[in-house]
C-alpha cells in the first residue's frame, strides 16, 4: 500500500513529496511542528489519537511568535490528520508530525518576504526512550535557550540543535539522556521533553516560565495526579540540587510518554530510608502514573476519553 504525506492541500505519495535544497526552512531552521501519539487498539482495528486538538491549538498559537501563516484552523487539521491515518491504515502505535515551514526559496533569514507551507506525515514509533529499567541521566553542560533567545515554549525547527547537542553529547559520556538548566541555573527540563520530580509525596515540575516546552504530556500528568491519585501538584523554581535528594523523578512527553529516571550524575534516585522503595529504582509513584497513563491514551478511561480521537483503520482507503 502506498503511504501518503500531506502537503499543502493534497494528499500525495510519499516519493512525491519533495523541497528543494534551498527551502529556506532547511536554510534557516525556520519551522514549527508537533508530535502527536496514535495509539494502535487491535481489538476494534482502531488508532486513539491522543489529545489531538490541544497539539493543534499550541502549534497555530505558537505560529504568532514566529510569523507563520498556515492558512488552516485547528479542526481542518485535524480531518486532514484523520484522512492521513484512514489512508496510511497504521497497525502499530504511529507518530503524526505536522509542521509548519517555510518554504520559498528565497537568501536571508527573514520570515516575512517567503510563504509558508504545511506537511502532515506519520510513522511507526514505539518506545522513544526503554520505560521499564529506569533511565540513566546527567545534568548537560549546555543551557536551554531562553524565551528571548528562540523561545523553547514552541517546537521550533532551528532550536533543536541545542536538543541536538545536549542529547548526544549526554550518550557519548554513557548516560541515556541529559537534564538541562535554564540560563540562570535552574532546572528546566529533560533535552526533548518535560520533567517531573517527587518529593516528600508532592509532584513538583519546573514552571513554564522556566524555559520549557508548554508540553500537552505534561499537563495530561498534572490533571491526572491531581484527580486520580490525589497528589499535590506545585509548579515551581527547581535547584538543581533537588535532583540529588528527590524520592523520584522522571520525564514525560509524547515521545518519551513517561520515563523514569533512576540515577542523575552517578547519584542513585531515591527516599532515604524507605524499605519498599530502595535507591536506584523506579518509584511507585512513577510506576502508577505511568500504568495510568498508558490506560487512557489506550481509551480504557471513561471519563477521559474525550481526549482520544479514534480512527477505523481497517476499512481504509487503499491505493
Amino acid at each position: 500500500m502506498t503511504t501518503h504525506i500531506f502537503l499543502d492541500g493534497q494528499f500525495i505519495p510519499e516519493a512525491e513529496a519533495k523541497v528543494s535544497v534551498k527551502t529556506h526552512a532547511l536554510l534557516y531552521g525556520t519551522s514549527l511542528f508537533e508530535g502527536i501519539r496514535g495509539y494502535w487498539l487491535p481489538d476494534t482495528q482502531q488508532i486513539s489519537i491522543f489529545r489531538m486538538r490541544e497539539h493543534y491549538e499550541r502549534l497555530l498559537a505558537n505560529c504568532n511568535i514566529f510569523h507563520l501563516e498556515t492558512g488552516y484552523t485547528v479542526d481542518e487539521l485535524m480531518a486532514r490528520t484523520v484522512e492521513l491515518i484512514e489512508r496510511n491504515a497504521p497497525s502499530t502505535d504511529t507518530y503524526i508530525r505536522p509542521t509548519i515551514f517555510k518554504s520559498g526559496e528565497v537568501i536571508g533569514p527573514g520570515l516575512d518576504k517567503t510563504e509558508t507551507s504545511t506537511t502532515l506525515w506519520n510513522v511507526p514509533l514505539g518506545e522513544y526512550l526503554p520505560l521499564g529499567k529506569g533511565l540513566s541521566v546527567t545534568v548537560s553542560n549546555w543551557r536551554r535557550l531562553s524565551d528571548n533567545t528562540i523561545p523553547p515554549r514552541a517546537k521550533a525547527g532551528g532550536a533543536y540543535m541545542n536538543t541536538a547537542l545536549i542529547v548526544t553529547d549526554a550518550r557519548k559520556r554513557g548516560f541515556d539522556d541529559a537534564i538541562v538548566l535554564t540560563q540562570d541555573g535552574t532546572v528546566s527540563e529533560g533535552s526533548a521533553m518535560n520533567l517531573f520530580m517527587v518529593r516528600n509525596g508532592v509532584l513538583i515540575t519546573p514552571a513554564i516560565t522556566e524555559d520549557i516546552l508548554e508540553g500537552v504530556t505534561r499537563n495530561t500528568i498534572i490533571e491526572l495526579a491531581q484527580k486520580e491519585l490525589g497528589l499535590p501538584v506545585q509548579e515551581r523554581v527547581v535547584d538543581r540540587t533537588e535532583l540529588y535528594v528527590a524520592d523520584e523523578l522522571f520525564f514525560c512527553g509524547t515521545g518519551a510518554q513517561i520515563a523514569p529516571i533512576t540515577s542523575v550524575d552517578g547519584r542513585p534516585v531515591g527516599p532515604i530510608n524507605d524499605a519498599t522503595h530502595k535507591k536506584g529504582e523506579i518509584g511507585p509513584l512513577s510506576t502508577q502514573l505511568q500504568q495510568l497513563y498508558f490506560e487512557v491514551v489506550k481509551n480504557k478511561r471513561p471519563a477521559y476519553s474525550h481526549w482520544c480521537t479514534l480512527v477505523n483503520v481497517k476499512s481504509a482507503v487503499k491505493a
